[in-house]
């Protein structure tokens, strides 16, 4: 099964951008990885930059990609369960796990309808930027998980 993480705009910190690749080399001893970036929008209300920037999250998902949207309104999930949610789509042969990370102003509903489940890593809210390393340590911490390996206590 293949993953593909998406955000919305550049990575800005460079201890973000050490964090994003320590995690996604972890990831990809387990499951091909790719990372994409749509650009986001500046200058426009609020509405109309969520529309543009998750047109360009939506054709960076392939529609055979089950999508996945972080979303501090979403399934809150134990990184147990969040290990069993991905052992399931892996054991039922879904093809591709699509997480997308939404820009400031979040998702438009039209994108939002089109996912399969939305999650939030908490309920607290976390920049954009830090969302990227922690929802790659948890699809790392996933994997250990599935595999029984000694990283998660």
């Amino acid at each position: 099964m293949k993953l593909r993480v998406l955000w919305v705009g550049k990575t800005q910190e460079e201890w973000v951008r050490r964090g994003i690749d320590e995690y996604a080399g972890r990831v990809r001893r387990y499951a091909p990885l790719e990372i994409g970036e749509a650009r986001d929008e500046k200058g426009a209300a609020a509405e109309a930059m969520r529309a543009r920037e998750c047109e360009r999250l939506d054709k960076l998902v392939p529609r055979t990609s089950r999508l996945i949207l972080l979303d501090e309104r979403g399934d809150q999930l134990t990184s147990p369960e969040f290990a069993a949610y991905i052992s399931r789509c892996r054991d039922t042969a879904v093809p591709e796990l699509a997480f997308a990370i939404g820009g400031a102003y979040g998702f438009a509903d039209e994108f939002r309808r089109r996912a399969d489940r939305v999650i939030a890593l908490s309920r607290m809210t976390f920049t954009h930027q830090m969302v990227r390393v922690v929802l790659l340590e948890q699809i790392y911490r996933a994997f250990t998980i599935i595999g029984n390996e000694p990283y998660h206590h």
